[in-house]
């Protein structure tokens, strides 16, 4: 009886092919060979067979996915919130409820630099006409300068330096890393000022009014205010005086308070046109978030003097008063020759050394300057650097 197709396996051909050499059985070599075929014909409504099973397969795994999706996604979380959470987990606080947002984003808070509809996100700069700030003009990128400035910096190889300078006269500027992102340190107060007087000449806030000193503003580092009595009043006009004469923190994160928070300084400062300023965490910033670049410094301080558009004259004359009377002489104005006028703010963590400010000589020539030096922790080659560095940008200047 001849073997079914199941039955029939590559050894029964094999077989077959040498009881044919070897009996010469030339009638017994067709009929099995035509069983061999048989047999592979037989196969063919199998394979039909296994692509329908193949289809319903994938229908089958469909249906159950959605099923399962449906389950997980809908069924269980109502469960759980209508059910379960109120049989095992009872509380007699319902109208306390989880931020998830907080949750699933947890850094929005303090990176974040635009509210909208109650939520927090990141806006880009406005750039080009919707910018509040201008750009300086720049003209020639002066070389001679910038060959001394090089030079300077052979002389210091572990201070790395930004240097930002642009004439008011010529508009010749110098660029050494100017677009470098640097940590600001207390520079930082520059854009928060700004902010502050933008929201007195929108009503907003008023210079006379009154905020009270409590424990939660109270911060270490820079500054008097640290030691002051609890609960005692200060003046917006006050605190603005010490945030940049005294570089005092707790007067720094009151007012920062005041205007809406980190969140409506980095705001703002997108609305001025910058990218790379950004206030990251509260004073003291000792470990660098909080940064900028000497040219967007620059920028700031150009709009504040030469800009009539972008501050009120009031505003930018309770400015030049505050910087014309920063403590901190012994960085960029110690490379002024006598009698200069400087309105500046100055920076100072372990990693970074910094001024920034407007420079009016007795002779009439008038410059921007900023100097951020990263450096070794605390490594005091870097106000050597930087007091050098203004002697020369002045001594170019006054020619």
């Amino acid at each position: 009886m001849p073997k079914t197709a199941k039955q029939y396996n590559y050894y029964d051909y094999t077989n077959s092919y040498t009881s044919y050499s070897n009996h010469n059985n030339v009638a017994e070599f067709p009929q099995r060979y035509t069983h061999f075929g048989n047999n592979i014909q037989n196969q063919k409504p199998k394979r039909k067979i296994q692509k329908q099973k193949h289809k319903k397969s994938t229908l089958h795994y469909i249906i159950s996915l959605a099923l399962i999706l449906f389950v997980v996604g809908i069924v269980l979380p109502f469960g759980f919130k209508h059910i379960t959470k109120e049989l095992f987990i009872p509380t007699p606080y319902k109208e306390i409820t989880t931020d998830l947002n907080t949750i699933a984003f947890p850094t929005a808070n303090y990176l974040s630099n635009a509210w909208f509809m109650g939520q927090r996100s990141f806006r880009y700069s406005a750039e080009g006409k919707s910018a509040q700030m201008i750009k300086p003009k720049e003209n020639v990128n002066m070389p001679s300068l910038r060959a001394e400035l090089l030079n300077l910096m052979e002389l210091y190889p572990t201070i790395k330096p930004a240097i930002y300078v642009w004439d008011y006269d010529t508009q010749n500027y110098i660029d050494i890393n100017a677009s470098k992102v640097y940590s600001t340190a207390s520079i930082i107060k520059i854009p928060v000022l700004i902010d502050l007087f933008k929201s007195i000449e929108f009503g907003q806030i008023d210079l006379n009014e009154k905020m009270l000193l409590t424990e939660y503003y109270r911060t270490e580092g820079s500054g008097s205010m640290q030691f002051k009595a609890r609960n005692s009043l200060w003046t917006i006009d006050r605190l603005a005086n010490l945030m940049i004469t005294e570089s005092d923190n707790t007067a720094t994160n009151m007012l920062m308070s005041k205007v809406g928070s980190m969140t409506d300084v980095n705001q703002s400062i997108r609305d001025w046109g910058l990218k790379n300023t950004e206030v990251q965490t509260w004073l003291p910033d000792l470990t660098g978030n909080n940064h900028t670049t000497a040219r967007e410094m620059g920028t700031m301080l150009y709009n504040i003097d030469a800009n009539d558009k972008f501050l009120t004259e009031e505003s930018r004359a309770k400015i030049f008063h505050y910087m014309t009377h920063v403590h901190n002489d012994r960085l960029i104005q110690a490379g002024l020759g006598k009698g200069s006028i400087f309105l500046h703010k100055t920076g100072d963590i372990g990693s970074m050394l910094g001024d920034a400010g407007i420079v009016a000589t007795p002779s009439g020539q008038k410059y921007i300057v900023v100097i951020l030096a990263s450096r070794p922790h605390n490594a005091p080659e870097a106000k050597n650097f930087i007091v050098k560095a203004s002697e020369i940008i002045y001594n170019y200047m006054v020619k």
